[in-house]
């Protein structure tokens, strides 16, 4: 066990690295990839699984102790993320299908790669954990009325459908998984620490078979489609730090509000596109799920030697 727990560590560690990998791989050998496409939606119900398996009700006093801080993460996320995204479909030409998928992303709860980045960050992870499972909790209501709010004029929205698939797909097994963990909490100890490895093999799966299904869009498209999640994600990142120090709080807020709002589940993105729209609006989503962990590790190593005045202040005393 102790062997599989340092390959799942090693294996989270290095998770940008992997998603790169299986991308390219999914991109030159897609009649492969393209056949894991029917399983994504089962992939991402696993992913969430896991999640309900670590989550605690630590995370949820969190919301209690600290409602403004987490307000303001959650607030970020579903009005920066969504706007941003109908601002750059609508200054950036691109193809209807495109358009949704990048609405569509735009309209996801946080991802858990964030609580990662802002450990990494030297942030504060609790309110990072608490931000990621309230947007995940309230995802089955929000994401489907915003997609259908501004993805409509590009594609047809069934925004019923969409909320069941979520509830399906997040909120089941995240409930299960929480559920397990009481009934069974010597064996879910045990077993979490091989989840990473079991969340790294789903995201890298899910983008491999969309990139896969949509190689050809890829080719005509994708630098273009690179281009809008670049900046979506940058300034998700760069406005999300904003409204958190336009709002007084602290760095360490900062920090993790900035990562929260700036990283998407983009694996719940790939899987209702696929599922609702169609393989090339699942391309913006498969982008991110390889770009965000990138720019969110280059963004963590920047931020982490960032600190207070006051910090410092105290740590040259001490010296």
């Amino acid at each position: 066990m102790k062997s599989l727990a340092s390959i799942s560590s090693f294996v989270g560690k290095t998770f940008a690295a992997w998603v790169i990998l299986f991308a390219v791989l999914g991109f030159f050998f897609p009649d492969t990839f393209k056949q894991i496409g029917p399983w994504i939606v089962t992939l991402l119900s696993i992913i969430m699984f896991g999640m309900g398996l670590t989550l605690s009700v630590d995370d949820f006093r969190e919301v209690v102790r600290r409602p403004f801080d987490v307000m303001i993460g959650v607030l970020g996320q579903f009005i920066i993320m969504p706007l941003l995204a109908v601002l750059l479909t609508r200054i950036i030409p691109m193809p209807p299908e495109v358009a949704a998928g990048v609405i569509l992303v735009g309209c996801c709860p946080g991802g858990t790669s964030s609580n990662v980045m802002t450990y990494l960050s030297k942030g504060d992870v609790a309110l990072s954990v608490a931000c990621t499972s309230v947007t995940t909790l309230v995802a089955p209501i929000v994401t489907p009325f915003l997609v259908w709010l501004f993805a409509s004029q590009y594609l047809p929205v069934d925004g019923w459908a969409m909320f069941i698939s979520i509830v399906k797909v997040v909120l089941v097994p995240l409930a299960l998984g929480a559920m397990l963990q009481k009934l069974l909490p010597g064996v879910v100890k045990a077993a979490v620490p091989a989840l990473p490895l079991v969340s790294v093999i789903g995201i890298v799966l899910i983008v491999a078979a969309v990139v896969g299904a949509s190689k050809a869009s890829i080719v005509q498209s994708g630098l273009m489609i690179f281009a809008v999640v670049l900046l979506h994600n940058g300034l998700g990142y760069l406005l999300g730090f904003f409204a958190a120090k336009a709002t007084g709080l602290s760095l360490s807020k900062r920090k993790a509000i900035a990562i929260e709002v700036g990283m998407q589940n983009s694996g719940l993105g790939a899987a209702l596109a696929t599922a609702y729209f169609s393989p090339l609006a699942a391309v913006p989503s498969a982008i991110f799920s390889v770009w965000h962990n990138i720019s969110g590790a280059l963004l963590a190593n920047w931020f982490s030697g960032r600190e207070e005045e006051g910090d410092k202040l105290a740590e040259n005393k001490l010296a």
